[in-house]
């Protein structure tokens, strides 16, 4: 009898303990970063590789970052003719990203990618400018999600839609 009455409380503590959990495990930053994600830390742009891929100076090395959860037409592959709208990618994100500027790098869950390039989310330390949806809203890049790193694919997919409607940047040429 005692356990019938108890039933119900202990499946509200477990919800309510899933719930809190849920919780937790969100970040209230303000910033867009999810919470499990790290901080690669203050960075400053060395240079823009392709619309994608930037040089930064970190810790005092040089770094190669790919920019997480977006995907820009080619600019720069020796094995691949440059793609309708690389170069204008490529200017888009120098444009952000001069030489000098500092960024925030945040992490996803995987720290490198198979060419051990740092992976990242760009922030602007100056502004707060997130770069990757900045260049998806703009019609600069598409979206390209390779689980486990998806702490802003929603975001991406919504950005993409809208430029892509309004026939913004490669949406209205390619």
């Amino acid at each position: 009898m005692l356990a019938r009455r108890l039933a119900p409380v202990s499946a509200l503590a477990v919800a309510l303990a899933l719930l809190v959990a849920g919780c937790a495990g969100r970040s209230t930053a303000g910033d867009g970063a999810e919470a499990g994600s790290a901080d690669a830390g203050a960075a400053e742009v060395v240079r823009v590789v392709d619309g994608d891929t930037i040089v930064v100076r970190l810790d005092g090395a040089e770094e190669r970052v790919r920019l997480l959860g977006i995907d820009t037409p080619e600019s720069v592959d020796p094995r691949s003719p440059v793609e309708c709208f690389g170069k204008e990618a490529a200017a888009h994100t120098a444009s952000l990203l001069p030489p000098g500027t500092p960024v925030r790098l945040v992490r996803d869950v995987e720290a490198r990618d198979r060419y051990d390039r740092l992976l990242a989310y760009v922030y602007r330390s100056d502004d707060g400018t997130f770069v990757n949806l900045r260049l998806v809203e703009d019609g600069y890049a598409a979206v390209l999600t390779y689980p486990p790193n998806v702490a802003h694919a929603d975001e991406f997919v919504a950005a993409a839609g809208e430029a892509r409607e309004a026939g913004r940047g490669l949406w209205s040429a390619c």
